[in-house]
């Protein structure tokens, strides 16, 4: 269960980060609670599809969770609400972009924390 809470909330916070950033053309000093509550509501739907969909179909590799999510993301950006851009479908694409992208980061540098905390350990163990 708590590996379960553990995937949505990575899929709504990599989802919320990228939707925000997008809907605000980087400029994070003119955010307001609407711009969070938009945000919030695409990356639930998001987290909940996403997590749902890693639940019933498990990926190889976590290339293809990170795409799924942008994927995911980006077609509940189109429907949750109007485009900043003078396509409405570009910030879907770009937003579902932004969450792959950040999905990739997040889980490169989990990877390498894990390894860097055992790394330490190893050595710890060998010098006691």
């Amino acid at each position: 269960m708590k590996k379960k809470f553990i995937l949505f909330f990575k899929n709504i916070s990599e989802s919320t980060s990228a939707c925000l950033f997008l809907m605000l053309q980087g400029n994070l000093l003119v955010i307001t609670l609407g711009h969070w509550v938009v945000a919030l509501q695409t990356s639930i739907f998001a987290g909940v599809l996403a997590t749902s969909y890693l639940f019933i179909f498990t990926p190889k590799n976590y290339w293809q969770s990170a795409i799924m999510l942008g994927v995911i993301t980006g077609f509940v950006d189109y429907f949750v609400h109007e485009g900043l851009f003078s396509e409405k479908f570009l910030e879907a694409v770009l937003t579902g972009l932004g969450a792959t992208i950040l999905s990739l980061l997040i889980t490169r540098l989990i990877r390498f924390y894990k390894a860097l905390r055992l790394e330490v350990k190893s050595k710890a163990t060998e010098t006691s």
